[in-house]
């Protein structure tokens, strides 16, 4: 019998998005699938626009807010895939996605393969996203994987993986206390119980960018620093328990210098934290650099403002596209209805 895929959906205030990710997850060309939502306390319509789609099938469970985690936990505990597929509420599958993994597996693998799959950027409009390959997009054994993601600053999607069943109860359950990244610490502990990863180029997943609202923004939140200093002490544990080596070292700390910024110097805690995560690695780390251009700003305003221009005009600028592909994406869905009452004439 063809397995069973379990499309997991957890959701929270995603009434913009939630219907689209709904319809891309039905549109699956894989006919043996379960689609389960848990809304997680959503205070907008989410939870109704989900309620909407329960006569086609889909299975919506509404818990009290607990986060993202906790959240897919639910989502995990409901499901009776044979293969899970995890979805975030405002990103969307290609139609073919499950169907053209499951066909990339062979009659002598194990469930401890990996599938992965490309992922592109897009605001609304999917025949404008952009697929950016990177080092990951390849198969790989798990050490390469994680030595690649921590040492050249890359990373998949959360949509882009289909997990067997055994390789999800392998790797255990989400962790709930990270607020940030808590799907990059996931996925690491399941490449980790895994045989390696194989890429299908020709399944395909669309990441939307939203706004700073996102929950991989970090902005000032101190609960989401914590989170990232964790996620990151969790990462570099996991490598170095595959392997223990100098290019090994070097990735960790390459990795740490990346996210430095983030608690340097307002969390001076973190700060010693990943100094000391630096020296175990056998390197150290200096005040993190700017980029070229705000690096300006440092002298005349001060590090503090240099810091926040150079996270916030790039927010920016991001909301300023989001706005106008948002309205080309509206004036291209209104001239394509009237084409359609046209074609049908009147009364159609």
């Amino acid at each position: 019998m063809r397995p069973l895929v379990s499309i997991l959906i957890p959701a929270y205030n995603a009434e913009e998005w939630i219907a689209d990710t709904l319809q891309s997850a039905m549109a699956q060309t894989w006919d043996r699938k379960e689609i389960i939502v848990v809304d997680d306390g959503s205070s907008d319509q989410t939870l109704a626009i989900a309620r909407g789609f329960e006569s086609h099938g889909v299975r919506v469970v509404t818990q009290e807010n607990q986060g993202a985690a906790a959240a897919r936990n639910k989502l995990f505990s409901l499901c009776q895939g044979d293969y899970i597929q995890w979805l975030d509420a405002d990103d969307l599958l290609a139609p073919d996605k499950i169907e053209r993994q499951l066909a990339a597996l062979r009659k002598a693998d194990s469930r401890r393969i990996l599938l992965s799959s490309p992922w592109g950027l897009f605001y609304y409009r999917t025949e404008r996203a952009c697929f950016s390959p990177t080092a990951l997009w390849r198969d790989l054994s798990p050490v390469e994987w994680l030595l690649r993601k921590m040492g050249q600053g890359v990373f998949m999607q959360t949509a882009t993986w289909l997990t067997s069943r055994e390789l999800a109860e392998a790797a255990g359950l989400w962790d709930i206390r990270l607020a940030r990244d808590n799907d990059g610490e996931y996925f690491c502990r399941v490449l980790v119980a895994s045989e390696g990863t194989r890429f299908v180029p020709e399944g395909r997943v669309f990441y939307r960018i939203t706004s700073s609202k996102r929950v991989s923004y970090i902005g000032k939140s101190d609960r989401k620093k914590d989170s990232l200093a964790l996620s990151m002490k969790l990462h570099i544990q996991y490598l170095r328990s595959l392997e223990e080596s100098e290019r090994v070292r070097k990735a960790c700390l390459t990795y740490i210098r990346a996210y430095y910024q983030n608690f340097y110097p307002e969390r001076p805690d973190i700060v010693a934290e990943m100094q000391a995560l630096a020296a175990q690695v056998e390197g150290h780390l200096e005040p993190p650099r700017l980029r070229w251009k705000y690096a300006w700003m440092k002298p005349v305003f001060g590090w503090k403002v240099a810091k926040w221009g150079q996270m916030w005009f790039p927010e920016v600028k991001s909301s300023l596209i989001r706005h106008w592909d948002k309205a080309m994406y509206r004036l291209e869905a209104g001239r394509a209805i009237t084409a359609l009452r046209n074609q049908r004439g009147p009364g159609g």
